[in-house]
């Protein structure tokens, strides 16, 4: 009995030893920052579609196109009003509470009839307010040409503006609008997905790495070599036999797995901003960087000379002044980086040098025109 007692005893703690170990082992392991592949990359057939219409809003307080100068919104009023029987054209219209727009909204994916969209109102003539507007009916065309969903709707207007006789207020845009669910889907996008022997995962951000490491962990998943990636941006997945007319259910047991995406080297400036974005891999080999700043000011300070009290022929004239300064940056001293040095190394050399954004802009793309920055520059 004793010894089978020390026998548990031991496999207990022998157990305990293992569990500890694998505890420790999982926190000793770096994480990962693995992304769903739902979040990476889309699927073929399941996109949005760009609508356009061109409409009038009426019920404006004064704020509508002057019809003298907006001449697209005086014609196509005169056109509204005759499809409904109502002769204007040989009248002089004098109205200042209708207004021409271009509506826009985005169709979503498998959007069936009836269903209904948002839909943004947006001016293009000189009409100051759309508040308190209405949108008449507005076809919305996609860019085949044909009508998927028909707008309509009272206007909702963030912004405001007021003005008087000597100083106007404005907030936020008041030319431009918003109608919640204000088009209604009249003609559906033909596809169907149960049908599809193939399947077509597009990366957003194209990589070799990326799209072999999805193919990896597709076929992990099924057992089978079922995706294959065709290029850098899009894996092609072949309809196994289990999941046989059920298009969806594949997609959806995919799109939930984890992959770790790479990506390329790079470095994007914004100029107009002074923004610099550097991704983890970049690297640069040796290198010294100086930089300094020469400063010239000059300085006008004119005086005037007046003659004396009751003097005779006396002038009163400008004497200028001219006081010029130079100062050179003694302090800026040449800074050595190592080869191979990390973002965070290259970040804190050029922060010792105390060099300010726009400075920095110009320091990463001289290191990259002497070929020691190894990563891509993109200036946007």
């Amino acid at each position: 009995m004793m010894v089978h007692a020390l026998q548990t005893t031991f496999r207990r703690a022998v157990s305990a030893l293992m569990v500890a170990g694998m505890a420790l082992a999982s926190f000793s392991q770096p994480a990962l920052a693995n992304s769903r592949i739902k979040d990476i990359a889309s699927f073929e057939g399941v996109r949005e579609n760009i609508l356009v219409g061109y409409g009038l809003v009426v019920g404006l307080n004064g704020t509508g196109d002057d019809l003298r100068k907006s001449v697209f919104t005086r014609e196509s009023l005169v056109g509204m009003l005759e499809r409904l029987g109502v002769n204007a054209r040989d009248n002089r219209l004098e109205v200042d509470n209708i207004a021409a727009v271009m509506v826009t909204a985005v169709l979503p994916p498998f959007s069936r009839q009836g269903t209904k969209i948002d839909v943004s109102i947006s001016t293009i003539g000189d009409a100051s307010n759309l508040l308190g507007g209405t949108l008449l009916v507005t076809p919305m065309i996609a860019a085949d040409g044909e009508v998927y969903a028909v707008a309509q709707g009272p206007i909702a207007v963030s912004g405001f503006a007021a003005q008087g006789a000597a100083s106007s207020v404005t907030r936020g845009v008041p030319t431009a609008g918003r109608i919640a669910n204000g088009a209604i889907v009249e003609r559906e996008v033909p596809f169907q997905m149960a049908q599809m022997e193939t399947v077509n995962v597009a990366l957003r951000n194209p990589d070799f790495t990326t799209a072999r490491r999805i193919a990896q962990a597709v076929n992990a998943f099924i057992g089978q070599p079922i995706a294959q990636p065709l290029d850098p941006g899009t894996v092609r997945m072949t309809i196994p036999s289990n999941y046989t007319n059920n298009a969806v259910g594949l997609i959806t047991d995919i799109e939930q797995l984890r992959v770790s995406p790479d990506q390329v080297a790079k470095v994007v400036i914004d100029e107009k901003s002074g923004v610099i974005v550097m991704g983890e891999n970049v690297r640069i080999n040796t290198v010294a960087i100086a930089q300094g700043n020469l400063t010239i000011r000059i300085t006008e300070t004119p005086q005037v000379s007046q003659p004396n009290p009751f003097s005779q022929g006396g002038q009163t004239v400008v004497v200028p002044r001219t006081q010029i300064d130079i100062q050179e940056d003694e302090n800026r001293r040449l800074t050595v980086l190592p080869s191979g040095v990390t973002l965070q190394e290259l970040v804190d050399g050029l922060n010792a040098l105390g060099v300010g954004p726009r400075d920095m802009i110009s320091i990463l793309q001289a290191i990259k025109a002497s070929g020691a920055l190894q990563a891509d520059i993109e200036i946007i």
